[in-house]
Parts: C-alpha cells; sequence; structure tokens
C-alpha cells in the first residue's frame, strides 16, 4: 500500500465519523425541542406541591384543599375515631391495601399505615370515592356506616368509608387513597 492510498484512507475515515458526528449533533438538536415540549409548564409544576396551614383546624374538624385540581381531605380526628379505625379486623376490610403513596406497595390497610403521624390523629387523603370519582361527604352520622361513628359516605351510589378511608361497604372496589404528604413544621403539611 502507497503512502497516497495510506492517506486516502486515513481521509476517508475522518470523513465517515465527521459526517458521522454533525448528524448525531443535528439529530440531537432537532428532536430536544419535541422531547422538551413534553414536560409539565412551570405553572404545573409549582402546582405540583402546596402547603398547608393547619394550625386551625380543631379536633375532630376537617378541611378539604384542592390539589392537583382534586379534593383531599385532611382531617384532625378524634380520640374516637382513632379507636374506631384501630378496632376494625384486617380481614374485615374488602380493599386490604393501605392506597399510602408514602408506603411501598402491598402495605396493609392498617390505621397506622394510613395516619399522616405517630399518634394517628392526622389524615391525609384525596377526597374522590373510587367508584365513579364523587366526592364523599364528611361527617355523614348514620349515613357513614351503620355503627354512625363517622367515616365518610358517597351519597350518589352510597358508599361507606370508615374512619380510616377504607371502603367498608358499597360499590367503590378501594380504600381513598393517601397522597404523598409530609409535617414541615407543627403547623404545616406539604402535600405532593
Amino acid at each position: 500500500m502507497s503512502h497516497a492510498e495510506d492517506h486516502d484512507d486515513n481521509r476517508r475515515d475522518f470523513l465517515y465519523y465527521a459526517a458521522a458526528g454533525t448528524a448525531a449533533v443535528a439529530t440531537g438538536a432537532a428532536v430536544w425541542p419535541l422531547v422538551h415540549q413534553m414536560n409539565p409548564s412551570a405553572d404545573v409544576r409549582a402546582l405540583s406541591t402546596i402547603r398547608v396551614d393547619v394550625s386551625g383546624l380543631s379536633e375532630g374538624s376537617q378541611l378539604t384543599v384542592k390539589w392537583l385540581g382534586k379534593p383531599v381531605f385532611i382531617r384532625r380526628r378524634t380520640a374516637e375515631e382513632i379507636e374506631a379505625a384501630n378496632g376494625v379486623e384486617m380481614s374485615e376490610l374488602i380493599d386490604p391495601l393501605a392506597r399510602n403513596a408514602n408506603l411501598q406497595d402491598g402495605a396493609d390497610a392498617t390505621d397506622a399505615n394510613r395516619a399522616l403521624d405517630e399518634t394517628g390523629e392526622w389524615l391525609v387523603q384525596m377526597g374522590v370515592c373510587t367508584h365513579l370519582g364523587c366526592v364523599p361527604i364528611a361527617n355523614a352520622g348514620d349515613y357513614a356506616l351503620d355503627s354512625g361513628q363517622g367515616g365518610w359516605f358517597c351519597p350518589c351510589h352510597g358508599s361507606h368509608y370508615d374512619t380510616a378511608g377504607r371502603i367498608r361497604k358499597g360499590p367503590a372496589p378501594e380504600n381513598l387513597p393517601v397522597p404523598p404528604a409530609e409535617f414541615i413544621d407543627d403547623a404545616t403539611i406539604l402535600l405532593g
């Protein structure tokens, strides 16, 4: 092989690599805007987490906030409500899963696995019936379970949720989901 042929081979290889590199950069430059447009906008990202002041919530009361376009129930439960929730046998539940975004999938629907804090006083859950998406009524008195111990009742199709938001009666197939939430100080809950 002569020096000229070797030079031509090296030049050809360089041109192939340069063309391939240019093509890769051009493809990336063309695809990046398409991929970037699929990211959520700044206003959507800003609404993905909210801070909720719960300092004015007294024991036995509930606050409903809107998060990601859906209602979220934040309830400060009474000792009686916590006791009623802890008194439920897991074998009695229609849906035995916690449905808690803060826990691993497959966790049991014990009251401790659904409550926000270790005392069980705070319960945060989505306020959307898992049957057809209606909004259940809190503290529906005699309508919420036959025991009259409170909970939530969906008047549209008669689903009954206990004081831990677990489906107990009616057509709803799952417990009310628990969104990602945590206390960031004594009076503020971060949703999202």
